[in-house]
C-alpha cells in the first residue's frame, strides 16, 4: 500500500532487449517520453538492467526535484542545468 492514498500499487515491467547500457538507456528515453501523456506514468523512476542481473539497475532519468511536483527528465548524466 501507499501511504498517500492508502490503496496499493502495482508497478508494470516491460522486457525491451538492447545490445548495452548506453543503447538500453537511450531506448528507455524514447519510450517514456513518447508515453509522458500518461498520469501513472512516473519517467523519474525508469531504470534498466542487465539480464539476469535485475538488482545491478542504472536510472535513466535525472528525477531531481526542482520545485512544487516538477522534476527533471533529462538523462541522468546530463550537463548543464535540469529542466522539466
Amino acid at each position: 500500500m501507499t501511504a498517500a492514498t492508502g490503496r496499493e500499487r502495482y508497478v508494470v515491467h516491460l522486457t525491451v532487449a538492447a545490445d548495452d547500457l548506453p543503447a538500453a538507456r537511450l531506448l528507455a528515453r524514447a519510450i517514456g517520453r513518447s508515453l509522458a501523456f500518461l498520469p501513472e506514468l512516473v519517467l523519474g523512476e525508469t531504470t534498466v538492467s542487465e539480464e539476469g542481473a535485475p538488482d545491478a539497475q542504472h536510472q535513466v532519468f535525472c528525477d531531481r526535484r526542482l520545485g512544487g511536483r516538477r522534476r527533471c527528465v533529462r538523462r541522468v548524466d546530463h550537463a548543464g542545468g535540469c529542466t522539466s
